[in-house]
């Protein structure tokens, strides 16, 4: 691709458990996808902890989550103009510190200097009711617990112009990605659409259906 952007952008769906994060991930690198942009997905690394996840992690189980999430960063970042991911290291982060109980291996330096790499964060907010997958907890005060960190703590981490709020009920089938495609765009200061890639339409506005005419019958 010779208009390929020249470094890889990354963005970053955050928040506690159960609000939809995985679907907006997949549907964002869709976005993209169609911009004519490549694309690399980066999974949530929790799932795949030997340490133990939900209320009973201890600091180094999340510890080992901060950890990998980077790993896994660095290993994605040079395969694709874009790196979509599910979480960050913030949120990662306030896992992290309500299971430590604080910052015992002082990862915070670090959670802070790495925050900046992220080209676009976006934060989803918990708006819906938790759902058992099996694997996450279904615990609401578990959740809001994890809230209440990234609330506090996340405005820190990340610059207002690259971060993004939406409330996790927005994401559904109807939910427009292409002004989200655009402001990360903007924010990397490169062009959305690769060569020759036909630009978006707009929705066309349905027509309003004529009356169908009504036949007076004589019964």
């Amino acid at each position: 691709m010779t208009d390929a952007w020249p470094r890889t952008a990354k963005v970053a769906f955050v928040g506690s458990h159960g609000i939809r994060k995985t679907t907006a991930v997949h549907a964002f690198a869709n976005t993209m996808q169609r911009a004519g942009r490549s694309v690399e997905h980066g999974r949530e690394i929790v799932r795949d902890n030997p340490l133990g996840i939900n209320e009973s992690a201890t600091g180094e189980a999340q510890l080992w989550v901060i950890v990998s999430q980077i790993q896994m960063e660095l290993q994605l970042a040079p395969k694709a103009e874009v790196l979509i991911l599910d979480r960050g290291v913030m949120d990662n982060f306030a896992y992290y510190l309500r299971a430590a109980d604080g910052d015992p291996f002082d990862v915070g330096p670090l959670v802070t200097k790495w925050s900046e790499t992220y080209d676009m964060v976006v934060r989803l907010h918990p708006n819906i009711a938790l759902r058992s997958d099996g694997v996450r907890s279904t615990s609401d005060a578990f959740r809001d617990e994890i809230e209440s960190i990234l609330d506090e703590r996340l405005p820190s981490f990340v610059a207002t112009r690259r971060l993004v709020n939406l409330d996790a009920s927005q994401i559904d089938d109807s939910f427009d990605w292409w002004p989200l495609a655009e402001r990360l765009a903007a924010l990397v200061e490169e062009p959305l659409f690769a060569s020759g890639v036909p630009r978006r339409r707009a929705k066309p506005t349905p027509k309003a259906r004529p009356p169908v005419p009504q036949m007076d019958l004589d019964l």
